[in-house]
């Protein structure tokens, strides 16, 4: 493999109109010769943290948990829950992507999640997307996809229906402004 997509935002295509991914930002954990895995960040569910973290019997009483939605992270185990932050390798499973992003598997960083003992940011998941070694390449070359480098800014603090053209723009590219169709040259 010769680059890595990993910390890179893709940008789904407006021809893309799969049920999962259209208009979807992925934000790729992992990318390498095994293949790549990511979360949707832009799919607010309906169930907001207070209502998880009742169901799983987790005591947090922040104020963030009442307006913060869960997020559809993909269609692979859904009810698996995953935790994007930048608060360090403080809690079991926890994955360092980049220098200052994580990924916790482990349902301890949720009793601190909106607190001083925290991460500053966070974004909550159910499910996650995956690829075979070789099948995002496949998909890329068909034009699925845009890939642009994540920010910090547009991870955690971009309102989640507006990340799909914000991830857009960091190509320059108004998303809303490209054609249906696509091709090759």
């Amino acid at each position: 493999m010769s680059y890595s997509l990993k910390h890179h935002f893709l940008v789904a295509m407006p021809t893309l109109i799969d049920s999962f991914f259209y208009h979807s930002v992925i934000y790729l954990c992992e990318h390498d010769d095994d293949g790549a895995m990511g979360l949707i960040i832009n799919r607010p569910t309906r169930i907001m943290m207070r209502e998880l973290l009742s169901h799983l019997q987790i005591a947090n009483s922040a104020e963030w948990t009442n307006h913060t939605a869960v997020l559809f992270g993909g269609p692979v185990q859904k009810d698996q829950g995953m935790v994007l932050h930048d608060g360090g390798e403080k809690w079991k499973n926890t994955l360092k992507i980049t220098d200052d992003i994580f990924l916790t598997t482990s349902s301890d960083i949720l009793q601190s999640l909106g607190t001083e003992q925290g991460p500053p940011h966070s974004l909550v998941t159910l499910g996650y997307a995956a690829w075979e070694d070789g099948q995002l390449e496949e998909e890329i070359a068909e034009n699925s996809w845009l890939t642009v480098p994540a920010t910090h800014s547009l991870l955690f603090e971009t309102p989640a229906d507006e990340r799909w053209q914000a991830a857009a723009k960091l190509l320059g590219v108004d998303i809303h402004l490209m054609s249906n169709t696509t091709g090759r040259a």
